[in-house]
């Protein structure tokens, strides 16, 4: 049998390995690192479009020149690479410029091909979204064109009149530094008028309208007995359908009467 001292040394050596171990388990991954989200959802072009539009992927980029007439005139949509073609100058960068960013960057850019320029910029914007999941017709991505509230984002997405708790709807603003979380009643604004929190919601934003508590134990019965409910639909899916199609033979045979076309469950 060990002595004592043995045993401590070898207990000593498994709590380092197994604190080596779980260090090595838990510590993060250089390369994974460089990939993780550093803003919102982790896309490459950010800003508030409410308060100076910026160019995202898929919008249409409109300029002219006033002081050149049609030489400096184009109407692109941005490419997934972030660029657009231009007059002379030809594919030029402009995915995450606000406009006035923009109008500056290609009056430099015309410089060297003209001494004095006058660069107008229009954003018609088609890629930015928002999220609205849960209790509601109408889930997933949705186009967001500014100006939009809670209340009418969840009324736009019709939400269900027997399972949606709109007492509880959260807004999430994602950020990995200072993430927003904020609960909303919803259903206060329709009975009192109070639209303290009836907030605007943002590019990128999460809404969830979560479903009430008898409808959460009603979700929770069915996942249940949804095993037992496969197996059952199994079943009489092989015995009424055999009977059915066995029926139906005796019928053109024997001039029984056959079962009906639809499914017994």
């Amino acid at each position: 049998m060990p002595n004592a001292p043995s045993m401590s040394r070898a207990h000593l050596l498994g709590a380092l390995a197994c604190a080596f171990f779980a260090a090595c388990h838990t510590a993060p991954d250089k390369r994974l690192l460089q990939y993780l989200n550093q803003e919102g959802f982790g896309n490459s072009y950010i800003g508030n479009a409410e308060e100076e539009n910026y160019v995202a992927i898929g919008d249409t980029v409109e300029l002219q020149d006033t002081m050149h007439g049609n030489e400096i005139r184009a109407t692109q949509v941005v490419d997934i690479d972030g660029t657009i073609l231009v007059p002379l100058a030809g594919a030029v960068h402009v995915a995450g410029y606000t406009r006035s960013e923009l109008e500056a960057f290609l009056t430099e850019k015309y410089s060297s091909y003209y001494g004095e320029t006058d660069i107008q910029v229009r954003i018609r914007t088609k890629g930015k979204k928002y999220f609205i999941f849960g209790q509601v017709g109408g889930d997933g991505a949705q186009d967001f064109n500014g100006d939009l509230t809670v209340f009418e984002a969840v009324m736009k997405a019709s939400p269900n009149e027997n399972s949606a708790n709109l007492g509880r709807v959260r807004l999430v603003r994602p950020d990995p530094v200072d993430p927003i979380v904020v609960t909303i009643n919803v259903g206060d604004m329709i009975l009192t008028g109070d639209s303290t929190f009836n907030i605007h919601v943002r590019e990128r934003d999460i809404i969830y309208v979560p479903p009430t508590l008898l409808a959460q134990l009603g979700f929770f019965i069915n996942d249940l007995l949804f095993p037992v409910n496969e197996v059952l639909r199994s079943v009489s899916g092989a015995v009424f359908g055999g009977r059915r199609g066995g029926n139906n033979r005796r019928n053109r045979n024997g001039g029984f009467n056959s079962f009906g076309s639809g499914s017994v469950f």
